[in-house]
């Protein structure tokens, strides 16, 4: 590990579905039952819920209350708060105003939206402790698990003095175990750890696009960008995989014309080659945002990963701190300033 990071690195494994109970006994038999816990996790209110659970102990009609609930645009990506309904949806204002018992209900629900409503245990994520964790923090019993399970969330687990891992049961495992064991009953034992990685017949698979079934290659913007790419090589398989999601995706027709010659390849510094000669001088890794802070700036390995933080939480006002670390140490290296900031512009996408 990087002897500065100032925080643990998220561990993120996947199982098969159907035996991921299997992982958790282990994980208990090996570092022992009292040493290993489930995290709880708090579900708080929001504005169709609150709406409903206000309504229902002021035993306003269901009916009216649902069509008040459905006056709430339903946006999980950016949930709207009561508060902002009442002021961008003219027809819920309107109700509020006109009618008392409305008017009553949505005051209610704006002074206890937001408010933790339930308590449940959360999907993946287990911890494991040095000691028994009852020493760390409080625990509770969750009645539907023979698990304990911590009272602290994930957000503060971490400094308890825990490591914290999310453990997936992964549907697409379980697929393929389920292949294996078909093809093992026509009598051919099937190894998929024994698949080279060069394998030319399963990048050409990529190639033509016939990638359904396979994870988080199956979405047909993702089929149609790999018929494009036509990858050869692991690395454009792992590019592809970084590069299909907001932000990055705008760099994909870029990667994809680079590869085949079509466009030249160009680098935001020369001194940036080595870094980014392997994604064809586009930035895609956050390995590689941490590289060229340590490269151009002078960053230390601990700076880079606040880095790295602050560009994951899209924290303005770290970023901005940050900005102008970058924007001192790139001068340090006869970087002009203007570059520095397009530089930077790069890195934060």
């Amino acid at each position: 590990l990087n002897p500065e990071r100032v925080s643990m690195p998220d561990f993120d494994i996947d199982f098969c579905q159907d035996r991921r109970e299997e992982v958790i006994q282990y994980v208990q038999k090996k570092y022992g039952v009292e040493q290993v816990a489930q995290i709880i996790t708090f579900g708080s209110l929001q504005a169709r819920a609150v709406l409903r659970d206000v309504g229902r102990v002021l035993q306003m009609p269901y009916g009216q209350v649902d069509r008040i609930c459905k006056m709430v645009p339903a946006n999980p990506a950016d949930p709207w708060t009561v508060e902002r309904t009442m002021a961008e949806v003219p027809q819920f204002k309107q109700m509020a105003e006109d009618d008392e018992a409305v008017g009553q209900l949505v005051e209610i629900a704006k002074s206890l939206e937001g408010l933790y409503r339930h308590a449940s245990t959360h999907a993946a994520g287990i911890v494991i402790g040095d000691r028994p964790l009852q020493d760390l923090l409080p625990l509770y019993r969750d009645p539907r698990s023979e698990m304990p399970v911590t009272q602290y969330n994930m957000k503060w687990v971490e400094p308890a003095g825990l490591v914290k891992f999310d453990f997936l049961g992964l549907k697409t495992l379980t697929t393929i175990q389920y292949a294996v064991e078909m093809v093992r009953k026509r009598g051919i034992e099937l190894d998929i750890d024994a698949i080279p990685i060069n394998d030319a017949p399963t990048y050409n698979l990529y190639a033509r696009g016939d990638t359904y079934g396979i994870f988080q290659f199956e979405s047909g913007g993702m089929r149609r960008a790999l018929m494009d790419l036509k990858p050869d090589r692991i690395e454009d398989l792992i590019a592809m995989n970084a590069l299909y999601r907001p932000g990055p995706m705008d760099n994909i027709p870029s990667f994809i014309d680079r590869k085949h010659g079509r466009e030249e390849v160009e680098y935001p510094h020369p001194a940036l080659s080595t870094v980014l000669d392997e994604t064809y001088g586009i930035i895609v890794y956050q390995e590689q945002v941490m590289q060229i802070a340590q490269l151009l700036s002078g960053y230390s390995l601990g700076e880079a990963d606040m880095l790295r933080r602050a560009m994951g939480k899209k924290d303005k006002a770290e970023m901005d701190r940050q900005r102008v670390r970058f924007r001192d140490g790139s001068a340090g290296q006869n970087v002009k300033e203007k570059l520095a900031d397009e530089i930077f512009d790069l890195l934060a996408k």
